[in-house]
């Protein structure tokens, strides 16, 4: 007796089907739901339950989104280097050259982010 795949197949076509309804009920409810005419208090505008103060437009420094790139780029680093640090042991030594060319280019970029001055905090 040969295995019959298209009930494989089925059980996810109708998980598809069950996940298109649920959204499009979803939806459909809170198009139903929703509130019609809201008045003056609800179409004011306001952060986190107080009243803005001063422009909505406030220019901020360059040198958050550098620091924040810099995190995100050692913190990448460090999610790489941990697994490969627990099972260096088991790998074959090309591996290692491979993560010293790594580190080798995250060096670089440290060296020449310092060298520009995108760290001194202004």
């Amino acid at each position: 007796m040969e295995p019959t795949y298209a009930f494989d197949y089925s059980v996810i076509a109708w998980f598809l089907i069950g996940g298109v309804a649920f959204v499009g009920v979803t939806l459909g409810m809170s198009r139903l739901l929703q509130h019609r005419k809201p008045g003056r208090v609800k179409s004011e505008i306001y952060e986190c339950g107080v009243e803005p103060v001063g422009p909505p437009w406030v220019q901020l420094k360059i040198g958050y989104y550098l620091y924040a790139l810099l995190f995100v780029l050692f913190d990448v680093e460090t999610a790489f280097l941990y697994p490969w640090a627990v099972t260096l042991d088991a790998m074959p030594l090309f591996v290692l050259a491979e993560m010293v060319v790594f580190l080798a280019i995250l060096a670089l970029g440290l060296a020449y982010a310092w060298k520009e001055g995108a760290l001194q905090w202004r």
